[in-house]
């Protein structure tokens, strides 16, 4: 960020502090906000050392400090606000945290498009509710944020006067009906008059009609019991088939390759040993061979599926699968990156997807072949599936290869 930008973010942060503590702004001379940084800004106004608040300190410096990583520190923040209406306590009222974090972060959002604003949908919300509640003075251009507008549904039109009443309609039907009842009675009358003597004696009594309409009852009633049983096990069959599609049932996590060596009889593959944390290694190979050495991936962390069905790949057993982002032509292929922080072993995870993972993946129902053609990374580098960050504990992976497949 350019220095003018930190500068007007450090005014403004300075200034809304000092409305949010009730302290007369005007006491701070503008030599002490433009020599210090956010951190001692911060606490030279808020003499606070609360651990949850100093967190988003950290992060505005961060945001500002670490050119080209500012749309990865959105990405975190969106994911954060994805859930809460402010940064920290349960209900409305800003904090502390929430002047600084907008204070830094409101001037890189002016100068993004509307196309790359509308990435980060939860920032956005919470940027429009804290620009209008908050004062931060005159030096803080507003984000004009697009709000869908509601437009009520139309009544239907009233009927006309002659449809009101379909009484008479019913009436003309009926008679209609009745007319035909009547000509079927003589019909059969006069044909049961031309019958033989000897068909009397066939006649089904009255009671035998009772029992069949009876029957005819029985057999409605139990296509109904039948028909409601299809319509109860239909959602259901719905949300199996889904499940079965949605990354939620892959176990996805976090690894370090503690070995690597080439396959003893496949030149395009490595093998390499991955660490899951708690002393739990994978034996995993994967076609890396072309791009990299094994001294290469060799305290390598990277992101793996360790719900994959092992078997064998040229005789050597294989338990997991190593995720990698390559371009179009496959001329560059990159292991995941985790966040710096993650923990090994922790579980992948995507907002809005919290099914558990299966224990094993049924490689008869091609679940990967459904799930891998939403993995990809964006312009970024971001890795998403439908969109949506692979999160860890300490933010978004990623990856050098931007809008590439992941596989």
């Amino acid at each position: 960020m350019a220095a003018a930008d930190i500068a007007g973010s450090k005014r403004a942060m300075a200034y809304a502090l000092c409305k949010h503590l009730s302290l007369d702004p005007d006491t701070l001379s503008s030599t002490s906000i433009e020599e210090n940084d956010i951190d001692s800004l911060f606490s030279h106004i808020v003499k606070s050392s609360e651990e949850e608040v100093m967190k988003w300190v950290e992060f505005s410096s961060n945001f500002v400090g670490k050119d080209g990583e500012q749309h990865l520190f959105l990405g975190n923040l969106n994911q954060d606000l994805s859930q809460k209406s402010v940064l920290l306590g349960n209900g409305f009222k800003p904090s502390a945290a929430d002047i600084v974090v907008f204070a830094t972060v409101q001037v890189f959002m002016n100068h993004l498009g509307e196309n790359e604003l509308q990435k980060y949908p939860h920032v956005l919300r919470w940027m429009d509710y804290i620009q209008n509640i908050v004062d931060f003075g005159t030096t803080v251009q507003k984000i004009n944020v697009t709000k869908s507008v509601f437009v009520p549904p139309s009544h239907p039109k009233k009927a006309d006067k002659g449809d009101a009443d379909p009484s008479s309609k019913k009436v003309v039907s009926g008679e209609k009906n009745v007319g035909k009842s009547d000509a079927s009675v003589d019909s059969k009358k006069a044909a049961g008059e031309n019958k033989a003597p000897e068909n009397k004696a066939n006649t089904t009594p009255a009671k035998n009609n009772k029992s069949s309409g009876d029957k005819k009852k029985s057999q409605e009633k139990s296509a109904g019991k039948a028909n409601e049983g299809v319509a109860d096990k239909a959602p259901q069959k719905t949300a199996e088939k889904d499940s079965e599609c949605n990354v939620s049932i892959l176990n996805i996590q976090v690894g370090l390759i503690r070995k690597a060596w080439k396959h003893p009889s496949a030149d395009s593959l490595l093998v390499e040993e991955i660490d899951l944390g708690d002393g739990n290694m994978r034996q995993v190979v994967s076609g890396l061979a072309k791009y990299f050495s094994p001294d290469d991936l060799v305290n390598r962390h990277v992101v793996l599926i360790t719900n994959v069905k092992p078997g064998k790949l040229r005789d050597i057993m294989s338990a997991g699968l190593v995720l990698c982002a390559s371009n179009k032509d496959h001329t560059v292929v990159e292991p995941l990156i985790p966040p710096e922080g993650a923990k090994l072993g922790e579980r992948i995870l995507f907002a809005g997807f919290d099914g558990k993972p299966e224990d094993v993946l049924n490689p008869k129902k091609k679940q990967l072949d459904k799930i891998t053609p939403d993995l990809r990374t964006d312009e970024n580098g971001i890795a998403t599936y439908r969109g949506i960050p692979f999160t860890a504990s300490a933010g978004p992976c990623r990856s050098s290869v931007s809008n590439a497949d992941i596989k």
